[in-house]
């Protein structure tokens, strides 16, 4: 059969990185990871294509190529996914939709041929078999939870590595914890299901053979949900790094707790983690004890940034407003916060009840759900009636994330991550495409756009006071310019 796999077009939100790519000479941030999975799952004597519309545009002729079109897609890009979905049906090509967008909500799909609901790899010899039969099923799901060590290695060969920033692995699926507005418990669980060490060595070494030099993403909600295991593989990729001889460093996603292991913290370092999406969520712990946030309770939150930043680990993270605890005094604690802990890169968003969430069954309960979510983390927009007034609530935010992008407040924040920060553990080959990203920026930041003179002086005294960080420098003011970009348009 013709399988064409299809990654929609993802908007302009705060993780596409879309105003950067010309800078760093990239066309798109993250490859498609579960559509290049699933590709693997097909029989191999199946021709397949895979358009990621991040990359180049869908046309008619390629829907006309397939038997069937294959769509992934996150809530985010349901504008993007309807499109092909009418496209595709309009040409008579039967649609196979799976992803967060259709296992949320499936439903709302009538004119989808066919949903996937969950994950993927119990159902599809199934699928297959019913796909050549001609007799496709509107629903597929699973009964237990797969194996991720059964998940065979994804197909590289369909996409052209070159065109994104990083690249991407799995390790587990699952948290061990229960966050009121959180559905990955939900829908993988609260028992980590984790790949041997073994298998995910292979996974990078195919990462590897591709060519690839560049950052890897293991893709993880929380890295460390089995701790013990995740030692096991940090161990295997420290022995890996010294046997191949890489130099690739790694970004994940885990949560705080980590600072409480340092024998986890140390591995994690000396394996090239260098950035860690860390929940924290909110320094009220009002707020932390409204949404079951339990393992960031009772702590000193920008004490434990500062561990992980001595470490050697960027801290990226996440934070909300807009829990009925909140007050209008919100938004200048978590800026003050944000700010003086130096966590540069700082996705606030507004709290949002997803489908499948506690959050949302107990909103619907209280009869204040309002609407969907859009999926888009920075769009301003509330799906349910909040406890504080709902122009006070979308205002302050606004003014919350445009004051955190502002270049003054950027720059600074960075300088604060920057005195924290001890760079150490192996550390990623500086390439011809960095320095190119460095000249260009030098012009784009540096002379056309506004806050270029507070570039300048950030730029100086990183170089005068942080020079063994000015690799990081560089990185965090380009990354700062999407942000400011993104954050000016709310």
């Amino acid at each position: 059969m013709n399988i064409l796999l299809v990654s929609p077009l993802t908007p302009d939100t705060f993780w596409s990185f879309n105003h950067v790519m010309r800078l760093v000479g990239k066309k798109t941030a993250f490859p498609p990871l579960g559509l290049l999975t699933v590709a693997a799952m097909l029989p191999r004597d199946w021709n397949l294509r895979l358009i990621d519309m991040n990359v180049r545009s869908l046309t008619d002729a390629d829907i006309a190529w397939a038997d069937a079109v294959f769509l992934s897609a996150m809530i985010v890009h349901e504008p993007s996914a309807r499109g092909v979905i009418s496209r595709s049906n309009a040409l008579g090509k039967p649609v196979v939709a799976g992803g967060p967008l259709f296992t949320s909500d499936a439903d709302r799909f009538p004119e989808v041929a066919c949903c996937v609901v969950g994950e993927a790899e119990e159902v599809m010899p199934a699928l297959i078999s019913d796909l050549l039969a001609g007799g496709l099923k509107r629903r597929y799901q699973a009964v237990e939870k797969p194996r991720v060590s059964d998940t065979p290695l994804p197909r590289w060969d369909l996409i052209d590595g070159r065109d994104y920033v990083t690249l991407s692995v799995q390790f587990s699926r699952g948290c061990p914890f229960d966050c009121e507005f959180c559905d990955i418990s939900a829908v993988y669980g609260r028992v980590p299901r984790v790949k041997e060490p073994e298998r995910v060595i292979e996974e990078l070494d195919a990462v590897i053979a591709t060519g690839w030099e560049g950052a890897i993403f293991v893709v993880d909600d929380n890295f460390i949900g089995n701790r013990a295991k995740a030692k096991r593989l940090l161990r295997a990729i420290i022995d890996w790094r010294e046997w191949r001889g890489v130099r690739v460093n790694f970004t994940t996603e885990a949560s705080i707790n980590l600072v409480d292991d340092p024998e986890l913290l140390d591995l994690m370092v000396r394996a090239g983690v260098k950035n860690v999406f860390i929940g924290i969520e909110s320094p009220q712990e009002e707020s932390l004890k409204e949404c079951s946030k339990v393992q960031n309770f009772r702590r000193d939150l920008a004490a434990d940034v500062r561990q992980i930043h001595n470490a050697g680990i960027q801290v990226m993270a996440g934070f909300i407003v807009g829990f009925d605890s909140d007050r209008a005094g919100i938004f200048e604690y978590q800026r003050r916060f944000i700010q003086e802990a130096g966590v540069v890169t700082a996705m606030v968003g507004l709290l949002t009840a997803l489908p499948g969430t506690r959050l949302f069954a107990r909103l619907t309960r209280e009869g204040r759900m309002t609407g969907r979510s859009t999926g888009n983390n920075l769009d301003a927009t509330l799906n349910f009636t909040p406890a504080l007034d709902p122009e006070v609530l979308t205002e302050g935010y606004r003014r919350l994330v445009k004051e955190l992008y502002s270049p003054r407040e950027y720059y600074q924040r960075v300088l604060t991550f920057l005195n924290e920060y001890r760079p150490c553990g192996p550390r990623a080959r500086l390439r011809m495409a960095d320095f190119l990203a460095f000249v260009r920026s030098l012009w784009v930041i540096g002379v056309a756009e506004p806050g270029r003179w507070e570039y300048w002086k950030f730029l100086w005294r990183s170089l005068v006071s942080y020079r063994r960080a000015f690799p990081e420098a560089v990185e965090l003011a380009i990354r700062g310019y999407h942000f400011r970009v993104v954050a000016e348009s709310l």
